[in-house]
């Protein structure tokens, strides 16, 4: 089984998930002022759970991918996927609290869980390295600076815009990890020196 494709099927169908889940949903959601979560939370255990644990899912193949291509994939990059995957999982399992409401003990988990993820999948990204790969992960991490003043000091105005403009970069950074990954060809050049960890 190859595992990039299976990782990029599933971050395929994750996209997917996503965007049905803002198909039909409330007539009262705005996607520009609430996040995703905030979408989640109104339709427990409905698509948008399941495309973070999908999402999750396939980061795990991911990285495997990356082990097995040849990859040199450190304890850093490894500890960092699986933050992230551990993250999606937790935030997909733990609802956040409905639009309006005072932050609950539930609620912080699941917030704090998805900073985390969201921190950590850049950060592993520029560890691995390659030119597309760290624009991504500049890209990412000044959506996920976006996000945080819109939440904070500027009152969430466009905070479901900027969420939704960083899991896009994040899920373009996964895309290009899985295709910067060495196929078999250059896993047998690594073996002897002659191709580097990522394009």
């Amino acid at each position: 089984m190859n595992l990039r494709y299976l990782a990029l099927a599933g971050i395929a169908a994750a996209g997917a998930l996503v965007i049905d889940g803002h198909l039909d949903p409330d007539g009262d959601l705005n996607p520009w002022s609430l996040t995703v979560s905030d979408f989640a939370v109104s339709d427990r255990g409905g698509v948008v759970d399941w495309a973070m644990v999908v999402m999750a899912a396939a980061s795990v193949a991911l990285l495997f991918a990356l082990r097995r291509s040849g990859a040199r994939v450190g304890a850093w990059v490894t500890a960092l996927f699986g933050v992230w995957a551990a993250g999606l999982t937790v935030a997909a399992l733990v609802p956040t609290d409905e639009p309006g409401l005072p932050l609950s003990a539930a609620g912080a988990v699941h917030r704090y869980a998805s900073v985390a993820a969201f921190v950590a999948l850049p950060v592993a990204g520029w560890l691995l390295g390659g030119r597309s790969v760290r624009v991504l992960a500049g890209l990412s991490l000044a959506c996920a600076l976006a996000m945080v003043y819109s939440a904070f000091p500027g009152d969430r105005v466009l905070i479901g815009l900027a969420e939704r403009l960083l899991l896009a970069a994040e899920a373009a950074l996964l895309v290009a990890v899985a295709l910067a990954a060495p196929g078999a060809r250059d896993r047998a050049a690594r073996r002897r020196g002659a191709v580097s960890t990522v394009p």
